[in-house]
């Protein structure tokens, strides 16, 4: 007796708009899950901050983040947008911004597509190690400093039209709400629901939440929460996932895996970041590989490869690296390679195409489950298999200027259409 596949529909969302009309990208509604990162230059450096967004972009990030810690360097992301225009295109921007914020974000307003405040930093209150909890009067005040610290924000927020991320992290929430909540992901979903609750009593709703922590469980705890918590009270923001300080190397990707992926897999999520402390461009391969494996977005060819055994009639792991570097352009193609035909047609149903090896080093290629050639050598079963592609009308060229190989395409789809609009 089979069990029932357990169903997780995407939650529903409303839509927030983040750029200008003819690069805007949506964030939630029914709109792909959009990939987003940081960069490292510093602001006041405009050149070298111009350099990195632009690279970015192009390596696939759709909205690309940049810290504003004081007004100089708020200023500076007029000349930066401004560049961008010249040099390349209007690349969606956020700025980031923390401590006494006020001032700042309302400055950055003048020149970017979405602000993104820490209610932990926002209003900042210097910690006391304070054990009492808060009286309801005291809970009362620090709501309507908050309240008067923000109205301005969002009032620049609704005059341009622009987003806004409130983006919560475990390890910076007020402490008042570690009094009152503990060490817990209540505390954060807290944190968010007072700074959602300050925007729709002014009528301001253009806005994504965030709850990030550095530890996977919390992260999914905390999203969880407060999916719950805003579908209880009427809401429908999008949800931006991320584990933040991940690292760097093969662990970050596998946690930032382990938290993006779980949620996205259960419907939670409209945007991610993967937070590694590496070159920000090497955040994105590991966002779209996320997405491509939930089968959310497609960017480039899915390969189904198994894992090799003394069955195997042929080096699959050089095989499979030639098979990729010939193929791995084809964006939306399932191929599978496979060492042997036990594990051939069986294994491989979801491929589109199949690669199979045979005894005295033969290879089979297969069309779905039929086999379509036979008793080809090992030295041409990539030449047969493009021919086969083309004579199928199932073979593109790879872009002008790109070289075939097994990494991802550095366009997507998407961004592919921004740039074209941009330079007509």
């Amino acid at each position: 007796m089979s069990l029932p596949e357990m169903e997780y529909p995407r939650r529903q969302t409303r839509a927030v708009r983040v750029g200008s009309e003819r690069t805007q990208v949506v964030i939630g509604g029914d709109n792909p899950v959009v990939i987003q990162s940081m960069i490292t230059e510093e602001t006041h450096n405009v050149p070298n901050a111009v350099e990195q967004i632009i690279a970015m972009h192009r390596a696939g990030a759709e909205i690309v983040r940049v810290t504003t810690p004081n007004l100089a360097e708020a200023k500076c992301l007029f000349e930066i947008k401004a560049r961008l225009r010249k040099q390349y295109m209007d690349v969606p921007l956020v700025a980031d911004v923390h401590h006494q914020g006020t001032d700042i974000a309302v400055e950055v307003a003048k020149y970017v597509d979405k602000i993104r405040i820490n209610p932990g930093l926002f209003v900042f209150r210097k910690r006391k190690d304070r054990t009492i909890d808060y009286s309801p009067s005291e809970v009362e005040e620090e709501v309507e400093a908050i309240e008067t610290s923000l109205l301005p924000v969002i009032n620049a927020c609704k005059e341009r039209d622009l987003a806004m991320r409130v983006g919560v992290n475990h390890g910076s929430l007020a402490e008042r709400l570690t009094v009152m909540y503990g060490d817990t992901p209540e505390g954060m979903v807290q944190s968010a629901l007072e700074y959602l609750q300050i925007c729709e009593r002014h009528g301001y709703r253009n806005i994504v939440i965030s709850l990030k922590a550095s530890r996977v469980r919390v992260m999914l705890q905390a999203n969880r929460l407060m999916a719950q918590r805003m579908s209880e009270l009427g809401m429908n923001y999008p949800l931006h996932l991320g584990v933040t300080e991940a690292g760097d190397g093969q662990y970050a990707r596998i946690k930032s895996t382990a938290g993006i992926g779980t949620l996205l897999a259960e419907g939670i999520g409209d945007t991610i970041r993967v937070s590694l402390s590496e070159d920000p461009v090497n955040e994105i391969p590991v966002c779209r590989e996320i997405l491509q494996a939930l089968g959310l977005r497609r960017f480039m060819t899915e390969f189904i490869a198994c894992p090799s055994c003394g069955r195997t009639k042929f080096d699959l792991p050089t095989v499979l690296a030639q098979v990729k570097s010939a193929t791995g352009h084809l964006s939306g193609l399932n191929v599978a390679v496979m060492g042997c035909i036990v594990n051939g047609p069986g294994e491989m149903a979801d491929a589109d195409y199949g690669y199979v090896g045979k005894a005295g080093g033969k290879i089979s290629l297969y069309r779905k489950r039929d086999e379509v050639k036979t008793g080809i050598s090992q030295e041409n079963g990539v030449s047969e298999l493009i021919a086969l592609l083309k004579a199928d009308g199932a073979w593109k060229d790879p872009p002008e200027g790109l070289e075939q190989s097994s990494a991802p395409i550095i366009y997507s789809d998407r961004i592919q259409s921004m740039v074209s609009l941009a330079t007509k």
